[in-house]
């Protein structure tokens, strides 16, 4: 039977421990300087393009031959106020392929599923910055285009967007 004379007991050597050999680092100059590096390295490491995900996950459906659908396009070479809603639209435009994986039961379902995901995440935890210009486009005034032409100019746009 536990008691709470045992949970006291695990926690103190446990604070000790943290208080001796963590804490102290924070008292120095160089413990905070290491510890700033720490927490910062990872984040700069990892943030180099947000899209890296979805770009993998575009390389394993670019050859999907069970795919076969008209999608509205942007171009790759859209103005550059107009990128984060170009963004925008080749995500809403994965929602459509999804819907033709579910009715074809396609073998890429998942990857196009993650690609939607990551996509809607990324949005989630940046909320819109650009406003809508005159010169940007609604997704339905792009042409339609073949599958394969839809990946090519979503790749395109990612790396763009990467540099």
């Amino acid at each position: 039977q536990k008691t709470y004379l045992d949970s006291v007991c695990l926690q103190y050597p446990l604070y000790r421990l943290l208080n001796t050999h963590c804490f102290c680092l924070l008292r120095n100059e160089m413990g905070l300087i290491i510890f700033f590096l720490c927490a910062y390295v990872p984040k700069t490491e990892a943030g180099h393009c947000k899209w890296a995900e979805v770009l993998k996950d575009l390389e394993r459906i670019k050859t999907s031959k069970d795919i076969d659908v008209s999608l509205y396009t942007a171009n790759a070479d859209e103005d550059e106020e107009c990128q984060e809603l170009v963004m925008r639209c080749f995500f809403l435009e994965t929602e459509v392929i999804i819907q033709e994986c579910r009715i074809k039961n396609c073998s890429k379902t998942q990857d196009v599923w993650n690609i939607w995901k990551n996509g809607n995440e990324s949005f989630e935890k940046n909320k819109l910055t650009s406003t809508k210009s005159k010169k940007c486009k609604e997704c339905e005034e792009y042409e339609e285009k073949n599958f394969t032409e839809f990946v090519q100019n979503f790749v395109k746009v990612i790396q763009r967007d990467c540099k």
